[in-house]
């Protein structure tokens, strides 16, 4: 007899029409901070690892005081993208998972009053400085949302991510 093991790719929270470029340059399989910014500007946030990301939601619930319980830390585990408010966090968690995809995310904020985007990348740097980042943007993103995103990153002094794109055969 034998075993076969295989890492599955976590669900897509939203589609995402990425632009292309012949950049050769492969993301690796773990330690990925990956933020999603949809065709509308909506900003979504996701990290691999379950331990990572039920003590990014600890930290950010002592930053923004809200207590989550063991069963929302479980949930929140096996999120691999969200797009909500910390404060939306809670409502989003005790949905069932299979309604969960259903549901109109508005997106993480990352405006500069209240820049929830800039606390997840510290959180998330915090819990695995191995992170690398990467940004994952629709080919019709609204150019002032990237611009936010990136602005976020510098603030949390991220200065060094990549762009998701899909590959085109370069010149010959």
């Amino acid at each position: 007899f034998f075993m076969l093991t295989t890492k599955f790719k976590p669900d897509e929270v939203v589609v995402v029409d990425m632009p292309s470029s012949i950049s050769q340059i492969l993301l690796p399989e773990t330690d990925i901070l990956q933020i999603t910014i949809d065709k509308k500007g909506i900003v979504y946030f996701g990290v691999d690892g379950q331990f990572t990301r039920v003590k990014m939601l600890e930290t950010m619930g002592e930053r923004h005081k809200i207590e989550f319980t063991p069963a929302e830390k479980q949930a929140f585990s096996t999120v691999s993208n969200f797009g909500v408010e910390v404060r939306q966090l809670k409502q989003f968690l005790n949905t069932r998972p299979e309604d969960r995809s259903k549901i109109q995310q508005p997106g993480i904020p990352c405006d500069s009053i209240n820049n929830q985007l800039a606390d997840w990348i510290l959180e998330a740097r915090r819990a695995n400085s191995k992170f690398r980042v990467a940004v994952k943007g629709d080919r019709d993103a609204n150019y002032p949302v990237v611009k936010k995103v990136i602005a976020a990153l510098q603030l949390r002094k991220v200065n060094k991510f990549n762009f998701i794109t899909n590959m085109e055969n370069g010149p010959e």
